[in-house]
């Protein structure tokens, strides 16, 4: 059995807000959770989510491993 009075108190019914607005009921040591992102606005689970190629990485690295479409290897002499 649990020892009384150190537990934090249980709020079963605890609401989530995300702009101002109840996006779900949790459980929760706090009745109310006032978050930025959750899973009805984040990118990756709205499918939105952008992959950023910062400095041609993720093109160069198809290039280094030839999955880039339509294009074939070149050896290092037509580079020259």
């Amino acid at each position: 059995m649990a020892k009384p009075d150190i537990h934090p108190e249980w709020y079963p019914e605890a609401k989530v807000y995300c702009n101002g607005q109840v996006v779900m009921t949790v459980g929760s040591t706090k009745p109310e959770l006032h978050v930025d992102v959750w899973s009805g606005n984040h990118p990756f689970y709205t499918g939105t989510q952008k992959i950023i190629d910062t400095e041609g990485r993720v093109e160069r690295f198809l290039r280094k491993y030839g999955m880039m479409d339509g294009q074939s290897k070149k050896s290092k002499k037509d580079q020259k």
